[in-house]
């Protein structure tokens, strides 16, 4: 498995140097040469890529996602993936739901929550976290410990 080229139109470089993928599903596929190998679909509507490993959380437009506890954990599952493999995050427009996600991928990977969204906005999309709902659930939803595939190693 490989990561994304950090110049790829949405690839993001988060602080601790993992990185993944923004993208607006209206902008159509991605094509064979960008295609992730896992992607995290935020959609009112099931979503589902039959090309590769996707998972799918009931998030409508402009809103919070329906199961906080479904898209955390689904968030930490990306944030994982995203160590040794090419994950996109993806919802209609790339910005707010994306946004949002991305966001709470950066407090992962160190940044406060309370500076997240503004980091969000600086390094992927100026409109990222559209919502004042979705600008106060980056800062106070609440993270589980990341149980990533190195702690895992370093457990046995």
């Amino acid at each position: 498995m490989d990561t994304w080229d950090p110049i790829l139109t949405g690839v993001v470089t988060l602080p601790d140097g993992r990185l993944v993928r923004g993208r607006a599903l209206r902008r159509g596929d991605p094509g064979d040469d960008n295609a992730p190998e896992f992607g995290l679909y935020l959609t009112g509507k099931p979503h589902d890529e039959p090309r590769w490993e996707s998972r799918w959380v009931c998030w409508p437009d402009f809103r919070l996602p329906r199961s906080s506890s479904e898209a955390v954990d689904a968030l930490m599952d990306a944030y994982d993936r995203s160590a040794k493999a090419r994950v996109e995050i993806a919802c209609g427009g790339g910005a707010g739901r994306t946004g949002t996600a991305i966001a709470i991928l950066a407090r992962c990977a160190g940044i406060p929550a309370q500076d997240a969204v503004a980091w969000v906005r600086a390094n992927y999309r100026p409109t990222a976290a559209e919502t004042p709902w979705q600008r106060r659930f980056v800062e106070r939803v609440t993270l589980c410990l990341l149980y990533t595939s190195d702690a895992a190693d370093e457990r046995s």
